[in-house]
């Protein structure tokens, strides 16, 4: 497996915790999921997609934010998709969330 998240919350200055987090790998009828989980208490997600299901691709990490911000969420969910072309190395997106923005970068 080498795929890794990490939620910050950049207006209280923590780490999301809890925070849903889907894995899906395009395909030709659309997207299939392939992997399904939760933040840690450090806000991060890791060790949590099978072997046999990472390889080149296009994938999209779904963050369902709205369970941690509120119903009233501006951005209830938040989708980013990226692309795998070498799946023997390791890949880090993380998520850097606010009550109004976010930003996501390929980290390490």
């Amino acid at each position: 497996m080498s795929l890794s998240t990490h939620v910050l919350d950049n207006a209280r200055g923590e780490p999301a915790r809890g925070i849903r987090v889907r894995l899906q790998r395009r395909t030709d009828n659309g997207w299939a999921e392939i992997a399904d989980g939760r933040t840690d208490d450090d806000g991060r997600l890791r060790d949590w997609v099978p072997d046999e299901q990472w390889r080149t691709g296009t994938y999209r990490l779904i963050f369902d934010t709205a369970a941690y911000l509120g119903r009233d969420a501006f951005f209830p969910e938040v989708i980013v998709v990226f692309a795998v072309a070498d799946p023997g190395r390791h890949l880090h997106v993380p998520l850097v969330l606010s009550p109004f923005g976010y930003t996501t970068y390929r980290g390490s």
